[in-house]
């Protein structure tokens, strides 16, 4: 008698109902790429049933809706880069060296995760309305602040840094920077002719944020202000 094997379908929808979490981060995955894409508006639950092969129903049944799916991958993608950030071990490194790597790791992770930025880039046209109400997205992104705080702290006691500067504010230099370069790639490319993509250039910037926050830490960005602003005093007028 023959024997009756499972089609390729068959077999994906007894995966499916075997592994929930795993067809969850399968729906997540897709879901990212389709919202960053299409935005919250543009991007269609249909389409995101028929890549992962399950049904609107079972997506809305794991994550209560559109707006709830939205919702998870906004949570996921900032999990993502602050476990990222976690894994560097910043906290066994010198002070200098441990700044460095943030701001390098920063750089490398924005210019890998696109669809990152333009999902930050959307939320923020929609004002922050959906991430304001997700409460877990606020306490996953202390982590990185306390972790630049406890590096600035390290670096004052050893006195490599003599710069006062907020933990936050720092975090926003390096993050404006490595975020301007994906979510302006295009248009400011455009403008001023140069391709931000092109692997010498990418090197360049890379050693230029890190160059730049170390400097800043050390006083140097400071100073060479003060002394600016003395020639500017001095100048003899016309």
């Amino acid at each position: 008698m023959a024997v009756r094997t499972k089609s390729g379908a068959e077999e994906r929808k007894t995966a499916r109902k075997n592994d929930p979490e795993r067809t969850k981060e399968n729906i997540l995955e897709v879901a990212t790429e389709e919202f960053a894409t299409h935005g919250l508006s543009g991007a269609r639950v249909d389409a995101i049933a028929e890549r992962t092969r399950t049904s609107k129903r079972m997506i809305y049944y794991y994550f209560g809706g559109k707006e709830g799916l939205y919702h998870a991958v906004l949570e996921k993608a900032y999990a993502d880069i602050r476990t990222a950030e976690a894994a560097l071990h910043l906290e066994d490194l010198a002070p200098e060296e441990a700044m460095r790597r943030l701001a390098e790791f920063t750089f490398d992770y924005d210019e890998a995760h696109p669809d990152f930025i333009r999902l930050v880039s959307i939320e923020n046209i929609h004002r922050a309305e959906h991430l304001a109400h997700t409460s877990s997205i606020r306490s996953t992104n202390l982590g990185i602040v306390q972790t630049i705080a406890a590096i600035l702290e390290r670096g004052r006691k050893a006195g490599v840094f003599r710069a006062e500067i907020d933990p936050v504010d720092l975090h926003m230099l390096i993050s404006a920077f490595c975020f301007f370069r994906v979510s302006n790639r295009h248009t400011f490319g455009t403008i001023f002719r140069r391709d931000l993509s092109e692997p010498g250039l990418c090197e360049t910037h890379r050693r230029l944020i890190g160059d730049a926050v170390i400097r800043l830490l050390q006083g140097e960005a400071e100073v060479a202000l003060s002394d600016s602003h003395d020639r500017q005093r001095k100048r003899p007028r016309a």
